[in-house]
């Protein structure tokens, strides 16, 4: 009866022996497949990362759109007495092209204000009686937002200006 008795605890270290090696053997090789699996995701990504895709058709299109920015507040300008008119009132609306564009526009507008309302004190009432005095402001408006926009932003893409209100007393 001993015999049997060490014969069965052999047969018990060696079975319980065989499940931990079996235990360790699955725990490696789960751990080497995650591995090879993680590294061959990141080698990926990482090689997708480096290849530049071109825009696309949508994306080139995106930062070609054009809008219209209709300026905050509209530009008052008071002259002096005994001039033809005492004051003028213009309402500027802006087409850009892209919605960054609009962006810079939004926050360079207080420059983009204070040089329209010098140019419209500049050109005087007289001269802003007549179309091609209006025509010339406009041109001239144009002109120094594109100049403010290439100063600011180092790009222009400000393509016209538009009176949308015109109003001289």
């Amino acid at each position: 009866m001993a015999e049997n008795e060490q014969g069965e605890g052999e047969e018990k270290k060696s079975s319980k022996l065989i499940i931990i090696i079996a235990v360790v053997l699955l725990l490696v090789g789960g751990g080497a497949g995650y591995y090879f699996m993680a590294s061959g995701d990141s080698e990926s990504e990482a090689s997708e990362e480096l290849v530049e895709e071109p825009e696309s058709d949508e994306e080139t299109e995106a930062a070609n759109e054009e809008f219209y920015y209709d300026m905050s507040q509209s530009l008052i300008v008071n002259f002096p007495k005994g001039a033809e008119a005492s004051l003028i009132q213009v309402t500027v609306s802006l087409l850009v092209r892209g919605g960054e564009t609009v962006e810079a526009v939004k926050k360079h507008e207080p420059m983009i204000r204070n040089n329209l309302l010098m140019i419209i004190s500049a050109k005087g009432p007289a001269n802003l009686k007549t179309r091609e005095g209006k025509e010339a402001l406009r041109e001239a408006m144009l002109e120094e937002v594109g100049k403010v926009m290439e100063r600011m932003t180092r790009k222009n893409k400000v393509k016209d200006v538009f009176f949308t209100t015109f109003v001289m007393q």
